[in-house]
């Protein structure tokens, strides 16, 4: 849990002076500013964070070394990452995303049901997007206390207390 975790993504430019349109993944958006430096996935840009003023689904922002318009379209798409020490530790019963993707999935009886493929949130709530174990087909079970009683990153497993139906 060492490696660095995505916060956020840059939507293109905005304006013709280098700014960018930043989308923020932190629960509190602004302060994707406060881990800068961020780096790309790849490692190989690294930028400090200035936001400008916040826009629709995002903010604008001025990233280290980016002064012109073509620079800031070509990191359209470019996922920034944040190393995992400059991020706030949490408490017992929240967790990144991050380190949930690839825990295998148990049921309440110990049968494997799958593994983590993703973590997704469309507005009501964190989903886990599970991959199954017998096949290539994906399951969304609700990130909740009752279908997910257990998550024990130290062992790298989940429980899950699945709604009836749901893994057939």
């Amino acid at each position: 849990m060492s490696e660095p975790v995505c916060v956020g993504v840059i939507a293109g430019a905005f304006g013709v002076r280098g700014e960018v349109r930043l989308k923020s993944f932190t629960a509190d958006p602004q302060d994707i500013a406060r881990y800068s430096p961020l780096l790309t996935e790849d490692g190989t840009g690294r930028f400090t964070v200035h936001i400008t003023r916040q826009i629709n689904n995002g903010f604008s922002a001025r990233l280290s070394g980016i002064t012109t318009k073509e620079q800031a379209d070509a990191l359209r798409g470019t996922q920034l990452f944040a190393e995992r020490s400059q991020l706030p530790s949490l408490p017992d019963d929240e967790f990144y995303h991050a380190d949930l993707v690839d825990l295998t999935v148990l049921d309440t009886g110990g049968a494997e049901l799958g593994r983590v493929k993703a973590v997704q949130n469309h507005g009501a709530g964190d989903l886990l997007e599970i991959q199954i174990q017998s096949g290539s087909a994906t399951v969304l079970l609700p990130f909740t206390k009752a279908a997910v009683p257990t998550v024990d990153l130290a062992t790298g497993r989940i429980i899950a207390d699945p709604p009836d139906g749901l893994f057939e």
